[in-house]
């Protein structure tokens, strides 16, 4: 009989993405006014479940940053209890989507509109965990967090103990990666050795680990997470849940779950794909998996799933070559949260809450804002919009906002219409050819164009070069026609048959056709 082995590769980067899952299901969680161990219950589903099925063999799922915004407003509005049954609906409706063959199409969505809305959750997480990083309480609604930012830090009301240990824990992420490029610029060749073998910690732990022993070695005080207990954090959701997917509110939220939870994760499949040579993403599997997923944390009353690049991408550099290493990596946080849940207890929340807010930046895109403004100005003012429209409202309603914005200006590039005006001699007037798309949007231009062509002379009107016409500028170039003919019959006409004037109401409309 063939023994099965474990890749070696695939066991090492298990342990890796343990790692850097470890701090940020925790830090998702508690942002997201949920207790701890809800995000790690989230982080095993999605090593266990989701891991396990079809779709993508190195996508990493768990809690993501980029819900928690939105978890948290379910969460201030309907109860932690109302959670399982909002993330179990959202997870039937993307195991749906996926049977009917829809994940393909989260492809279609307008690429600033994506970038906007992961601008809007990011802007929103890091105003709203800067309070956090300051033991202080913050407002509710996204622009009163900004607006409060000023009287939070000269105020006094920040506690400089947990400010220390959330700039801290900042500047570890942002300096861990870059020591060993230091080393070897300074020629510290020994210095550089031990960099590169410590630099396999992930950083996220690292800054954790430093803010927790020197919070527990200074006896510092400061808020730690609090810790229940896994089982006693299990919350199934009871009837009385149920009622509640009645409410309008609550149906918008479980859209938004379904929807922003499966664009997420398909727009992290496709830039995984890119960092390795192995089986590219089934899209509508993967779609399935996170709604298996999300049904099974829905169950638990745990906190929605997501494949997040930032695990994933870890996977990848740790070598990961199948699911195993994804599967194995809900077996490691599982033992963990049997094992030692009381190892939550030790770590303070300004820590947690500075792991968030770098997370939250790198959200935000900075360095393409110009070359998009430069390019691409009306894809930039769509991002711009929609990031306001979250901040100013919530998630929801910002990403619709946003979409419809994108719509509109498709509809508006799209639509371009030119007027070519030709001079064929006194007796036969003028000929006037019609290009390009006639819709609503440009009917002023094109009836601006017709309406300044002489009145004293013939007029042949040629729509061969139309590509599309809706019905208001049909009937708007019909009754231009009809008011053209009037009395002189026959010296306006629409190309073809059109040109008789027989005043049949189908002329206009056939050469639209045409």
């Amino acid at each position: 009989m063939r023994r099965l082995s474990l890749p070696r590769a695939d066991f090492t980067a298990s342990l890796v993405v343990f790692l850097v899952a470890l701090p940020l299901c925790v830090g998702v969680a508690v942002a997201s006014g949920v207790p701890a161990e809800l995000g790690l219950i989230t982080g095993i589903v999605g090593g266990l479940v989701a891991g396990a099925l079809p779709g993508s063999s190195l996508h990493v799922s768990g809690p993501a940053a980029g819900l928690t915004v939105l978890v948290y407003e379910a969460v201030q509005r309907y109860g932690v209890g109302a959670l399982g049954v909002l993330v179990l609906a959202a997870g039937l409706m993307q195991l749906a989507m996926g049977a009917l063959r829809l994940g393909r199409w989260f492809r279609a969505i307008s690429v600033a509109v994506v970038q906007g809305m992961l601008a809007g959750i990011g802007l929103v997480l890091v105003t709203g965990q800067v309070y956090a990083m300051a033991d202080a309480v913050a407002p509710a609604g996204g622009v009163a967090k900004i607006a409060g930012l000023p009287g939070l830090l000269f105020s006094g009301s920040a506690r400089p103990e947990a400010l220390a240990l959330g700039v801290g824990a900042v500047l570890v992420l942002v300096l861990w990666p870059k020591w060993l490029g230091v080393a070897r610029v300074a020629g510290w060749v020994r210095v550089a050795r031990v960099v590169r073998v410590v630099r396999v910690v992930p950083a996220p732990l690292v800054a954790v680990g430093l803010a927790s022993g020197v919070t527990a070695l200074l006896e510092l005080p400061v808020r730690r997470v609090e810790v229940q207990g896994l089982l006693d954090a299990v919350q199934p959701p009871d009837a009385a849940s149920f009622v509640r997917l009645a409410e309008f509110g609550a149906v918008g939220t479980v859209l938004a779950f379904a929807l922003i939870a499966s664009a997420e994760s398909l727009f992290s499949a496709t830039a995984v794909d890119r960092l390795h040579n192995g089986p590219r993403t089934d899209y509508d599997k993967e779609l399935m998996a996170q709604g298996a997923g999300n049904a099974v944390c829905g169950v638990l009353g745990a906190l929605p799933m997501t494949a997040v690049i930032v695990r994933s991408a870890a996977n990848v550099r740790a070598g990961g070559r199948t699911k195993a290493s994804r599967v194995l990596h809900g077996v490691w946080l599982l033992v963990f949260a049997a094992a030692v849940p009381a190892a939550l207890g030790v770590i303070p929340v300004a820590a947690l809450a500075g792991i968030l807010v770098h997370a939250g930046w790198k959200l935000i895109p900075v360095r393409e804002l110009v070359p998009l403004w430069r390019e691409h100005r009306g894809e930039a003012v769509v991002l711009a919009v929609t990031t306001g429209a979250i901040v100013a409202t919530n998630l929801f309603e910002g990403v619709l906002v946003g979409l419809l914005l994108a719509v509109a200006k498709t509809a508006w590039d799209t639509s371009h219409v030119h007027v070519e005006t030709e001079d064929l001699g006194a007796e036969e007037g003028l000929r006037v050819r019609v290009l390009g798309n006639a819709t609503f949007l440009r009917l002023p231009k094109l009836m601006d164009a017709l309406e300044a062509l002489p009145h004293d002379r013939p007029v042949q009107l040629d729509l061969g070069g139309l590509r599309h016409v809706d019905h208001a500028c049909t009937a708007a170039l019909e009754g231009w026609a009809e008011r053209r003919r009037g009395p002189r019959a026959g010296h306006a006409g629409a190309g073809g048959d059109a040109a008789s004037g027989d005043g049949e109401d189908d002329g206009v409309a056939s050469a639209l056709v045409a």
